[in-house]
């Protein structure tokens, strides 16, 4: 009998990918729900997250850290920091530039025959009102993020919306963090099953 090839499922992206791989991270909880289902023996999920990564950062390991693993599928989940930054640090990605790198970090993958799942960056603070700092630039980058996944050909998997969406339902009196998140941008552990839900669904593991 011919043994079938597991779908390589590699996870790109920055410190949260990197904790997702922890013991509650959100690439463990996906594996634990493949195995309830049945079915962990076709995926083979790996990780590839780097703190503090931008999406330059990620176009310049690329080579190394995701296609190097010859991946049937990468997931790209950045752009957190390359707005983050700006703020914290004054080293964060102006729009036109994160637009430009992640075009290309695309045809690349693509030129290899990879499926792409986009991710949009999902959050700093948990506020519903619109008053976190970096809303007006998160909800542009991740409008970058959704034309592009549009005009590629790309899966999409809208966390910013999904983010959004469950804190108006479940974060009533406003909190800035606790909902899915420690400290505004890494995920609790809440945080770490929701995301993985929204990751099964968006890559049609369900």
């Amino acid at each position: 009998m011919i043994k079938q090839k597991k779908t390589r499922i590699v996870f790109f992206g920055d410190s949260i990918t990197q904790a997702g791989v922890g013991k509650t991270g959100y690439i463990t909880k996906m594996q634990e729900m493949l195995q309830q289902k049945g079915t962990a023996a076709q995926y083979e999920l790996m990780g590839a997250g780097i703190g503090g990564n931008k999406v330059y950062d990620l176009y310049l390991r690329m080579e190394d850290d995701a296609l190097a693993k010859n991946p049937d599928v990468v997931v790209i989940w950045v752009g957190v920091n390359d707005v983050w930054h700006k703020a914290s640090s004054g080293t964060g990605t102006d729009a036109d530039k994160f637009e430009k790198f992640y075009t290309a970090m695309i045809k690349k993958f693509q030129a290899k025959n990879v499926q792409l799942a986009l991710c949009t960056p999902s959050t700093i603070g948990e506020k519903t009102d619109y008053s976190n700092q970096q809303d007006g630039d998160l909800n542009n980058y991740s409008n970058i993020i959704r034309r592009l996944a549009k005009a590629n050909n790309c899966k999409l998997i809208d966390l910013r919306k999904d983010f959004h969406d469950y804190n108006v339902k479940n974060n009533t009196d406003n909190k800035e963090s606790g909902i899915l998140t420690t400290d505004r941008v890494h995920l609790n552990e809440k945080g770490n099953t929701f995301v993985a839900e929204r990751m099964m669904e968006g890559l049609g593991l369900k």
